[in-house]
């Protein structure tokens, strides 16, 4: 029934592990626990950032690494920006800025965020995030 109020409601199924994560989940029960009480937002921090890695060794250290941080309570990945939701959901209503963002490193991503939340007022920084999404598609990699 929940899944079914869940379509209803127009909400987003939380991402899903990729197997090696699953498997690692599986050899720590702890870091499963914390994973299953994370957000969606949260398990799509983390899985970003494991996925961001060019190499399997360094993919496979990150899946341990991301095991050690749920086991001592971290809800998200270490020297990792958080995206808002309200930056999600516009990158997500533009495929053009979102293929840039998949794109950009991690400072990048930095760079574009410290700038939209450096705005004080809410008005000003949905106004940022909808600049941020133009120069994305523009093909733009800092604000």
């Amino acid at each position: 029934m929940s899944k079914l109020k869940s379509k209803l409601a127009g909400e987003e199924p939380g991402p899903k592990a990729p197997p090696d994560l699953r498997q690692a989940l599986t050899v720590f029960p702890k870091a499963n626990a914390k994973w299953n009480d994370l957000t969606p937002i949260a398990r799509r921090d983390f899985l970003s950032w494991i996925d961001s890695a060019k190499q399997a060794e360094t993919r496979q250290r990150r899946i341990e690494r991301a095991c050690s941080m749920l086991v001592a309570g971290k809800r998200r990945p270490c020297c990792y920006s958080i995206v808002s939701l309200d930056l999600h959901l516009a990158l997500k209503a533009t495929p053009a800025a979102k293929a840039q963002w998949s794109d950009l490193t991690p400072d990048e991503r930095r760079d574009f965020i410290g700038w939209m939340d450096s705005a004080r007022v809410r008005e000003a920084h949905q106004r940022r995030i909808k600049e941020a999404c133009s120069m994305l598609a523009a093909g733009k990699r800092r604000p």
